[in-house]
């Protein structure tokens, strides 16, 4: 199955190639399907892969909702595996994304939860991190006019992207520019900033891997990552090394290689059947 786009009632963006199990990949905040489009490759010849870009976010299902929260992604979310005839799928997410899978894997709907770097882990949102990824937005609005021209330099790209990444010049230019036309379309990051949510402690419903990225500035794993090991007890806890908060930026291939190895060690953990259809 080639990558495109699938359309219901609503305008989804959603990136779909390769066969085999299904494998769902859930972008952060305000983010979109196209934060996976150099993972997807990686991938496709083991999982027929499926990339969303979520409620609210540039491309995905308008909110009907308000004020939005992280529960009406997570429904949202259902509905398209519900559409495409998924009882379940492997799960991988990144930031929000990860909380987004663990929290499928709460509803039964995970074969496995690969949760990078995931959200939720507080008693409520730090206001540092509200705070941070409100400045990059409004950065984001306020230099979008010259974005085409400034991210030619990959001094630029690296700056831009410190808070997310540790090698922000190996985004090229073009991701650059798309990446930041979605933080622009995002119409629900107040909502989801606010939220009186948390990821609250799980039973392993599935098998879980929890990954860290060692250099994580949004979410620092010194502080985040030991709420959500007592959180997600039963999960493998792995520490993803020279990356920052969006490894996919830094490092493809080493989150094609977790992902996989969270997929690989579900399916070995489960008597052999049928995939599910």
């Amino acid at each position: 199955m080639s990558s495109g786009h699938w359309a219901a009632k609503d305008t989804h963006q959603l990136l779909r190639e390769g066969d085999g199990e299904p494998l769902l990949l859930l972008h952060g905040i305000t983010g979109s399907a196209r934060m996976w489009r150099h993972v997807i490759p990686l991938l496709r010849s083991h999982h027929h892969v499926i990339a969303p870009t979520a409620l609210g976010h540039h491309g995905g299902a308008l909110a009907t909702l308000w004020p939005a929260r992280i529960a009406h992604v997570v429904d949202d979310v259902e509905r398209l595996l519900d559409r495409l005839r998924y009882e379940r799928a492997h799960c991988a997410g990144n930031s929000m994304g990860g909380w987004v899978a663990l929290e499928l894997a709460r509803r039964g709907r995970a074969l496995s939860v690969c949760a990078l770097s995931p959200a939720g882990m507080w008693d409520r949102i730090p206001a540092r991190t509200v705070r941070k990824l409100s400045l990059i937005a409004a950065a984001t609005r306020g230099t979008r006019r010259l974005l085409p021209l400034l991210a030619h330099s990959a001094r630029f790209r690296r700056s831009v992207l410190r808070d997310n990444a540790v090698h922000g010049e190996r985004v090229l230019r073009e991701d650059l520019i798309g990446l930041a036309d979605d933080v622009i379309g995002c119409t629900v990051i107040r909502d989801l900033l606010s939220t009186p949510e948390q990821c609250t402690p799980l039973s392993a419903a599935c098998p879980i891997t929890l990954a860290w990225s060692q250099y994580d500035r949004i979410f620092p794993p010194a502080k985040h990552a030991p709420i959500a090991r007592q959180r997600v007890p039963a999960a493998r806890f792995v520490v993803l090394e020279g990356v920052g908060h969006v490894p996919m930026f830094d490092d493809p291939q080493l989150v094609a290689d977790t992902i996989l190895a969270s997929t690989a060690a579900a399916t070995r953990s489960r008597p052999a059947q049928a995939a599910d259809s």
